[in-house]
């Protein structure tokens, strides 16, 4: 298959990356952040999740971000929710875009949403059914498709059928996460090419974490045919309910890669990996896990 001339980043730094941060993350931080990426020629963010500021302390101040957020067109934000009331949260504030999932892995799924996939599945659909009541724009993933870290790997079986109902919602785009960072190319090419196969018209996103196989996983999806993927400038993140979460895979090292199959994704890595050092100045570096970010700015 020819390479994609047309690949969506989906930049999740800013909820995914910033959930587990311990030091605080100002509101006027987080919206200088945006502007850089912005000016780095990012054009879909997600800028934070509604969920219990009691489990992620860092999205207490959810709302207000939202409404400070700078309006330029083009330019496309989304919110991460769980539940009926984090949509209606979103929802009030104007958000225009949610992304929502669940896991495959039943020990992830209670330590990160205290429901079981059977009742968790029940929860998302509601979710994608309102939130197109709405006319929102929604997108659902499946957290976990390549392991955790409890659980042995998943059965591709397991995989279709979490896949297939999530279809039946006729949800926009279904997002597949390696949320532990494990996937190998060929393991990454057996759940791909299996669903495109069942499911041939479904719009395939990824959601990788940071390996030593990161080059040949993104280069092999995008052979296959994939042109969304989430990535978190400076590579930050990890979810704060897995053990030996690495980071997402770093947007810099992303675009990078694209740019080295010829693939124009229209974001400049000098000017982003400015947001990445200004973020590195306010928290430990330790939350980062890309390289080439230092290599490219002052």
């Amino acid at each position: 298959m020819n390479h994609q001339s047309d690949i969506t980043i989906n930049e999740v730094g800013l909820r995914d990356g910033l959930q587990g941060v311990v030091q605080t993350v100002t509101i006027d931080q987080r919206i200088n952040i945006i502007k850089l990426l912005i000016e780095a020629g990012l054009r879909f963010i997600q800028v934070c999740s509604f969920v219990n500021p009691d489990k992620i302390p860092q999205m207490s101040n959810a709302e207000k971000l939202v409404k400070q957020l700078p309006q330029k067109d083009g330019v496309k934000y989304s919110s991460f929710v769980l539940n009926q009331i984090g949509l209606e949260r979103a929802h009030s504030v104007g958000i225009k875009k949610i992304e929502t999932s669940l896991s495959v892995s039943e020990s992830y799924s209670q330590k990160n949403m205290g429901l079981s996939v059977r009742d968790a599945q029940i929860q998302i659909m509601e979710i994608v059914s309102n939130a197109k009541k709405a006319k929102m724009d929604i997108r659902a993933g499946l957290q976990c498709v390549w392991g955790c870290a409890y659980e042995q790997k998943p059965k591709l079986s397991r995989i279709l059928k979490l896949f297939e109902n999530l279809l039946k919602t006729k949800v926009d785009v279904i997002c597949l996460a390696d949320s532990i960072g494990g996937a190998k190319p060929k393991e990454i090419e057996i759940v791909l090419e299996n669903i495109i196969k069942t499911f041939p018209e479904v719009n395939i996103a990824l959601h990788l974490h940071i390996n030593r196989f990161q080059m040949e996983n993104i280069t092999l999806a995008v052979d296959m045919g994939v042109n969304q993927f989430d990535t978190s400038f400076g590579g930050i993140g990890g979810s704060p309910f897995m053990k030996n979460s690495k980071g997402n895979i770093a947007t810099e090292e992303t675009v990078d890669i694209l740019n080295n199959l010829g693939i124009r994704s229209g974001i400049d890595i000098v000017s982003l990996a400015k947001a990445s050092r200004f973020l590195e100045r306010i928290i430990d570096s330790a939350y980062f896990h890309g390289k080439l970010y230092k290599l490219l700015s002052e």
